[in-house]
């Protein structure tokens, strides 16, 4: 289906119980802060809906409405959580010749036995980060703040309101630490 507009789809891969649908809603929800429109939902079919089995999330963000209702197939962004998942599902499948790709490792692309696909990918350790500040290895609220960096989707201000009206007190000023520490390392890299 094509849609008129400045719409951006994102296809999140993970395993169940590592919070790809939340990261999706963290996204959409951002938007909504931005002043733009957000939609996330997560596809969990073939067993997915299990702790550890690949799945899916999809987020669209638009300046206008969205009114299309059917899984990404050819998105503008990718986001690998688990690097593992790269061996079991061909998560460079329809994305945009232009498109990238986001995977939590602390691997180099060169490592990660994918040939053609470099050209477009970024890595980083979200756990990693994570675990400095969080002290958990809980990749959600990093990767937004990578995606955030990479991309200038999503503004790093409703990215910070978002997450300290999902987490208050503590938790989300630490999650707004962590948000805040991976944009800005992001921005400092050149794509």
């Amino acid at each position: 289906m094509k849609y008129e507009g400045n719409m951006k789809e994102i296809r999140i891969h993970g395993r169940g119980g590592q919070g790809s649908l939340v990261l999706a809603q963290f996204m959409a929800i951002a938007a909504l802060e931005d002043g733009k429109y957000g939609q996330a939902f997560p596809f969990l079919g073939g067993g997915g809906e299990r702790r550890g089995k690949a799945i899916m999330a999809f987020c669209r963000l638009s300046d206008s409405p969205i009114r299309i209702r059917c899984k990404v197939e050819s998105p503008d962004f990718v986001i690998v959580q688990d690097p593992t998942i790269l061996d079991e599902v061909n998560v460079f499948e329809g994305i945009k010749e232009d498109g990238k790709v986001l995977i939590n490792t602390e691997k180099h692309v060169s490592e990660l036995g994918i040939g053609k696909y470099t050209q477009h990918i970024f890595t980083c350790s979200a756990e990693e980060i994570a675990r400095k500040i969080l002290g958990r290895p809980i990749m959600n609220t990093a990767l937004l703040g990578i995606f955030a960096g990479l991309t200038g989707e999503i503004s790093l201000s409703a990215i910070l309101n978002a997450v300290k009206k999902k987490f208050p007190g503590e938790l989300g000023e630490k999650n707004a630490r962590l948000v805040e520490e991976c944009y800005r390392q992001t921005k400092k890299v050149e794509p």
